[in-house]
């Protein structure tokens, strides 16, 4: 953590920061537009590419599920009846399939013996003791959970990814080693005012803005001159006590 990151996790206040973030979140949605994600047809299709998405490009993960549409597999009886052997070859694209085959058959194992197979009785269910069992199965981290919860279950889950870290802490809203419990945090408190009821919508497109503007702007070599949250770069901003 640089001496600069230092003060600053000690000086700004967490509603500072949130408040920062909530404006970013405005300014990207005023850029980008309502973007109405997660990619997808069905919610178990959203299931099968948030496993599919992990360290994979998003074309790589397009073209597996292309695989699986086309044999008609994209459904828990599809899944259900394939073998994993099977399910390898037509996840190829979106590389390590032996790893990620054996999660999504988990997956609907899980579906099977908890819910009887159904999503919808998986979404009744309370989304904290949804998280803890999605958190219990093997290939599901925080985020593939919150994504899952969020994207195919409805729930008010915010989804922390490599884009959003960037630009929380290129903007120094949080220190480099923040915990994904940390920023999750902080992007909860950007909307900590809103009514529940829509709290999951804004969830929703808070995390597609972000993924729109780390795309185009903040990836590993970031692209600040042209970027719309150059107004809220430290970097970009004059120093008190420097010219204007």
């Amino acid at each position: 953590m640089s001496s600069r990151q230092r003060k600053l996790s000690a000086s700004t206040p967490a509603g500072d920061a949130a408040s920062r973030l909530r404006a970013i979140y405005e300014r990207l949605v005023g850029t980008y537009g309502p973007q109405q994600w997660w990619p997808a047809k069905t919610p178990l299709e959203v299931v099968v590419g948030a496993y599919l998405t992990q360290n994979t490009a998003w074309t790589a993960v397009e073209k597996s599920l292309r695989n699986l549409e086309s044999q008609g597999l994209l459904s828990v009886v599809g899944l259900r009846a394939i073998s994993e052997e099977e399910l390898r070859v037509h996840i190829r694209p979106s590389g390590y399939m032996i790893r990620k085959a054996a999660a999504i058959k988990a997956f609907i194992a899980f579906l099977d013996r908890e819910y009887e197979g159904s999503l919808e009785k998986l979404a009744e269910e309370s989304p904290h003791i949804a998280r803890e069992r999605l958190l219990a199965l093997p290939g599901v981290g925080p985020e593939t959970a919150d994504a899952i919860l969020l994207y195919a279950l409805g729930q008010p889950a915010m989804v922390v990814d490599e884009y959003l870290r960037r630009v929380v802490t290129r903007h120094e809203l949080l220190p480099i080693a923040s915990k994904y419990s940390e920023v999750q945090r902080l992007a909860e408190g950007a909307f900590e005012g809103d009514p529940a009821a829509t709290r999951t919508q804004h969830y929703n497109e808070f995390h597609a803005v972000i993924v729109q503007v780390g795309k185009n702007h903040c990836g590993r070599v970031p692209k600040c001159e042209t970027c719309p949250l150059l107004f809220d770069l430290p970097a970009a901003l004059p120093r008190k006590g420097s010219a204007a």
